[in-house]
């Protein structure tokens, strides 16, 4: 039993030169690697937001509670 490591990619169909072959390694090896510089956007409670204090005025009236259901 040998313990080699699994390659990284590996060519399904087809037959790449070994230029195309680079050229993807190249293209992997940076989208794997940008990834994971980015850091997570922190969480917050919606009862901390103050955007539902700047909410539009009630509107009374007749069918107004059918109205509120309606995209503006």
């Amino acid at each position: 039993m040998t313990d080699s490591p699994r390659p990284l990619l590996r060519v399904v169909r087809g037959n790449p030169s070994d230029a195309e072959l680079a050229a993807l390694t190249a293209v992997v090896a940076v989208a794997s690697r940008s990834r994971g510089t980015e850091a997570p956007a922190p969480r917050h409670s919606w009862w901390a937001d103050k955007a539902s204090a700047v909410r539009e005025p009630l509107r009374p009236g007749e069918g107004a509670w059918r109205a509120s259901a309606l995209p503006r």
